[in-house]
């Protein structure tokens, strides 16, 4: 299976800008039938929270259904804005800033900064950090 590494052409180029556009069309909507098309059947993604140094490991689409089913953490609004994929090799950067009401009605606003891989067409890694502001 061949592994993008680089962006080399604007055909790869715009393949990747529409699999992003879609993955986050997907987020603003908490689509996860959207978001898991844009993934790996083995897809990772580290949230920015939990006990581990890595947050809360989701593996794979089930996992990730799982979590989109589960509303008793989810926030009650959440608003994504101020979005922008970075190219840096063979790593794509996502920042965003993303506000809202957390599941207990407490305000929020956070910037973020994802790290993603991608391999096949496909969004392999989603590693996640937040800040409050």
């Amino acid at each position: 299976h061949p592994i993008l590494h680089s962006f080399p052409t604007r055909r790869s180029s715009d393949l990747i800008d529409d699999l992003f556009r879609r993955f986050g069309r997907g987020f603003n909507k908490a689509d996860v039938d959207e978001i898991a098309a844009c993934v790996t059947d083995d897809f990772e993604w580290r949230l920015n929270n939990g006990t581990a140094p890595t947050g809360t490991v989701l593996r794979g689409k089930d996992a990730l259904r799982a979590h989109f089913a589960d509303k008793s953490q989810a926030p009650r609004e959440a608003r994504f804005s101020e979005a922008s994929i970075h190219r840096a090799g063979t790593t794509l950067f996502g920042t965003f800033r993303v506000t809202g009401i957390d599941h207990a009605g407490n305000k929020f606003d956070r910037y973020g900064i994802d790290l993603y891989e991608v391999r096949d067409g496909k969004i392999s890694l989603k590693d996640s950090y937040a800040k409050d502001v």
